[in-house]
């Protein structure tokens, strides 16, 4: 199963990147605020952020990775987990999970995402 998880590869792109999440811990996209929607360059950065499943914090880069062994009731009962932690409906885990992973389909495994609010785009290593 293709899923979102942190990376800290490409961190250091854009000048307002940051990467407060663990290391290869499950995503998701959270609605953003009304500064967030407004520009994806706004002081919060909700709207250039993935979630973590476990930290909830933010980070600027997701990494399209394969989990194998996971199923799609796995990832709908952390999703869930996560949002009641996090005070959003917990019933909309298996929507949340539906729609992330047609979002990680359209991308090949190994591929580093950036987030513009409803935009995503791989994002591309610098240098060589």
């Amino acid at each position: 199963m293709k899923l979102l998880v942190a990376t800290a590869k490409t961190q250091g792109a854009r000048e307002n990147d940051f990467a407060h999440c663990v290391e290869g811990e499950l995503l998701w996209v959270a609605p953003p605020c009304g500064d967030g929607e407004s520009s994806p360059d706004s002081r919060c950065g909700c709207g250039r952020a993935f979630g973590g499943l476990s930290s909830h914090r933010g980070t600027t880069t997701a990494l399209v990775a394969d989990l194998p062994d996971f199923t799609f009731s796995d990832y709908a009962d952390a999703l869930r987990a996560s949002l009641a932690a996090q005070g959003w409906p917990p019933e909309a885990a298996e929507d949340v999970a539906t729609d992330l992973l047609a979002l990680a389909a359209e991308w090949e495994v190994g591929t580093v995402l950036e987030r513009r609010d409803d935009w995503f785009a791989e994002r591309l290593m610098s240098g060589g």
